[in-house]
């Protein structure tokens, strides 16, 4: 039944979707993972990048953007997509500073990108963009930092933690358990590549770190930086391991000896002793002596 709607943007199904929306949404899970986490004073983007081929030029490979000197944008899904959205708002935000001479805030680029969007599901003869996006950066005058996502279909929200792309649901649950609030610089930096590598099996070389620390100041993670987080990561996983394994140990230890104790207890134990015979011919309480 869903073959006939969703030929059409601008018809909806009886059960009220929009199809070719939600294909859009799957075309963002299929994408490439990017995680975004807020600090206490700064909010870092991670991405999975795709392994440049061995003739490539791997700096043309990228799925972190400037829009304005302050806002950072990363994207999963189709990026030939990307390409045109981050176009269409680097021109809004020049746009913005050319007419009223100040830079623009994180949830007015965020609103616009998503008004973007949502115009390309509402008209014929277009499909909806197959990504979505983190923004984060900071507002002008203000030490806050702000990271929104936005849909495909026009949705935008404000977040403390959120990834999108391939196995997103995995990772958002990873941060969920793992999100505590005003982290540090590197801690927050940490928690992201950790989440990345719950998805990145390839290690360091696949994945792209940029950081927002105040108006403007912007740091892209060398892959140096990037290899001695993840060494760190995983020393840390393996000493938790270590533990882990004393633990079963120690514990499966003292279960044989508890063992060992009931069983040597249960063989060494005194049993009963039978009742001592009676003198030569007498006979018990109640037993008659008479011959039958």
């Amino acid at each position: 039944m869903s073959r006939s709607y969703d030929r059409a943007l601008t018809v909806f199904s009886p059960d009220g979707h929009l199809f070719q929306v939600e294909y859009a949404l799957e075309a963002v899970r299929r994408g490439t993972c990017a995680v975004g986490v807020r600090g206490k004073s700064c909010v870092v983007l991670g991405v999975e990048k795709k392994s440049a081929l061995q003739l490539q030029d791997p700096r043309t490979v990228r799925k972190v953007a400037m829009l304005d000197d302050h806002v950072m944008v990363a994207f999963a899904g189709l990026t030939a997509d990307g390409r045109i959205l981050i176009d269409k708002a680097r021109i809004e935000c020049q746009s913005h500073r050319l007419t009223v001479e100040d830079p623009v805030s994180i949830e007015y680029i965020t609103k616009h990108v998503a008004g973007i969007q949502q115009r390309y599901t509402q008209s014929g003869g277009v499909r909806p963009f197959g990504i979505s996006t983190l923004i984060v950066g900071f507002d002008p005058n203000d030490t806050i930092p702000r990271l929104f996502m936005t849909e495909p279909s026009g949705i935008y929200s404000a977040w403390k933690a959120c990834s999108i792309g391939r196995a997103s649901k995995t990772v958002r649950e990873f941060l969920e358990k793992n999100y505590i609030e005003d982290l540090e610089r590197d801690e927050a930096i940490k928690l992201a590549v950790k989440s990345l590598l719950e998805v990145v099996q390839t290690g360091a070389k696949n994945i792209e770190i940029a950081v927002s620390e105040s108006y403007g100041v912007v740091t892209n993670l060398e892959q140096a930086e990037i290899e001695k987080i993840v060494a760190q990561i995983e020393a840390e996983k393996e000493a938790e391991a270590e533990r882990k394994r004393a633990r079963l140990a120690a514990t499966q230890a003292g279960q044989a000896s508890m063992f060992a104790g009931s069983v040597s207890g249960a063989a060494t134990g005194t049993q009963t002793p039978a009742p001592a015979p009676g003198p030569a011919g007498a006979t018990a309480p109640g037993e008659e002596s008479g011959v039958q």
